[in-house]
């Protein structure tokens, strides 16, 4: 329902109905609706981190890391799961699009996005060691909003496209947000 009808559209009462719950009950154990979206936000923000992390760990064993394998493993674990059998995933891309877009909302990103993503951040560092964090920061953020729209405009691509059926891929986000992120970084270095 947040995804659908944003924060602020979103009723308590709906909320209630759906869960098939008293409407005091939402409100008393959930400590209203600013609550109840936090802890939407945070119940899938728990596993993504686990499974961007991993994949990350994973990649490292396997050698030396480049953008495209650092992005990769932040990316992966989200877009499978908004490809998989559980449509929430898909709707939490909105979520997380309302999160990191609306400054009142800081605090939820800031604890449950940044720490997972200032790991990220400290590989890209590590491969670019005289360039400031503020620069990787940007070609960062730059990358999770083309991750979010991806996730929520696919259709756009068949549209713009003029042809049913075509589709984004996750390779070629990866290679778009690497060689963006690249190509930042280069500028910044000189």
């Amino acid at each position: 329902m947040f995804a659908r009808d944003g924060f602020e559209g979103a009723k308590v009462r709906e909320i209630a109905a759906l869960a098939e719950v008293p409407l005091g009950l939402v409100n008393h154990h959930g400590g209203g609706k600013e609550a109840l979206f936090r802890e939407v936000v945070e119940r899938r923000a728990e596993e993504l981190t686990r499974l961007r992390l991993e994949a990350l760990e994973r990649a490292k064993a396997q050698g030396a890391l480049d953008l495209t394998a650092i992005l990769g493993c932040f990316f992966r674990p989200y877009l499978e799961k908004a490809a998989g059998s559980d449509p929430q995933w898909l709707a939490y891309a909105r979520l997380v699009a309302t999160v990191s877009a609306d400054h009142d909302w800081a605090d939820v990103s800031t604890d449950l996005f940044d720490p997972t993503a200032q790991h990220f951040l400290d590989e890209i560092c590590t491969l670019h060691p005289g360039v400031g964090r503020a620069v990787v920061a940007e070609a960062f953020v730059y990358s999770v909003a083309a991750l979010l729209a991806f996730l929520t405009s696919e259709w756009r691509i068949a549209a713009l496209a003029a042809q049913e059926g075509a589709t984004a891929s996750i390779e070629g986000l990866v290679a778009f947000c690497a060689a963006g992120c690249a190509a930042r970084i280069a500028q910044a270095e000189g």
